[in-house]
């Protein structure tokens, strides 16, 4: 097993694979009246954000917690990051209590790959920059997996911007790995040049969502991140929503079994209209129980090792 999860590069398909079937292993005790395993007793966990974060702190936090692991939560804002205080010297500080494991989201690009550099314990990802957001791509996995009972031969198309999307550099890898065949939607100012100069096996670019809706097995809608954006990359709002938006009538167009994803936290009515986020097919609420047993799996993997 490998020791840190910075890059879902770093699984391969077998890897992959014995993560995803661990998390469905964790999945089954949300049904047990007691929810925690004795599996990390006496380990550390540290959350390190530096980047406001709901879904993916709380669930790494309480799969920590039912794993009984200890459990520390870092806050850039109200610490001595505040005051200057750098990654080294703060991954130097962890090192020294002892941290087993550091969970971290940080703004820049290539951050969890320096930390590890510096602290003993695995580190584990959780969003770095617009780089990449590995287990965000497994609970999505799991959660195709487990609606559609495969992964290999499906049609996901990852839709929006992806330009500054850290979940779809994830899936592209981790989906390319385990046999999906991925499309990238989206106007081609949002589309990383990169991505349509050296396309992967299996993966291909379209800048028109209703051509590709029809052979979807898989949509996976990505919120507009104007945080992120310092230009213009499409005329309006409603002009995106039009040209790029999941709304009721598009739904219709995709085959029956298909579903359909959005990582959170959701523009509704811009790039997913009310009606398709609630309805039968969207996993949205799914995605964010998976996630809880698919981190569970990865810091019972990477500490715990697989007996």
């Amino acid at each position: 097993m490998i020791k840190h999860l910075r890059s879902a590069a770093d699984l391969d398909a077998e890897t992959a694979t014995l993560i995803l079937d661990t998390a469905g292993e964790m999945a089954a005790l949300a049904g047990r009246e007691v929810k925690k395993l004795p599996t990390l007793r006496g380990r550390t966990v540290v959350n390190l954000f530096y980047e406001d974060s709901t879904r993916t702190r709380i669930s790494f936090e309480a799969a920590a917690k039912r794993l009984s692991a200890d459990v520390i939560n870092f806050s850039a804002k109200g610490s001595s990051v505040s005051k200057g205080e750098s990654l080294k010297d703060t991954a130097l500080t962890l090192q020294a209590m002892g941290a087993d494991a550091v969970v971290i989201r940080h703004p820049a690009s290539g951050a969890p790959h320096r930390l590890a550099s510096w602290v003993d314990g695995s580190v584990i990802n959780a969003g770095d920059g617009t780089h990449e957001h590995p287990t965000q791509a497994l609970l999505d996995a799991y959660t195709m997996r487990s609606r559609l009972g495969r992964l290999d031969g499906l049609n996901v198309a990852i839709v929006g911007d992806v330009l500054h999307s850290r979940v779809a550099r994830s899936n592209v890898l981790l989906l390319s790995t385990l046999g999906a065949r991925v499309t990238l939607v989206g106007p081609p100012t949002l589309i990383p040049i990169d991505v349509a100069a050296a396309l992967q096996p299996g993966l291909k670019v379209s800048y028109d969502l209703d051509s590709v809706l029809p052979d979807a097995d898989v949509v996976m809608m990505l919120r507009v991140q104007t945080e992120r954006m310092q230009d213009s990359y499409f005329p309006s709002a409603r002009e995106y929503s039009r040209r790029y938006g999941l709304d009721a009538p598009r739904m219709r167009k995709l085959p029956e079994h298909a579903i359909v994803m959005h990582p959170g936290p959701m523009n509704r009515g811009m790039e997913i209209a009310p009606e398709v986020a609630d309805s039968s097919r969207s996993t949205i609420v799914e995605q964010v129980a998976n996630g809880v047993s698919a981190r569970m799996a990865v810091l019972y993997l990477l500490l715990g090792g697989k007996a």
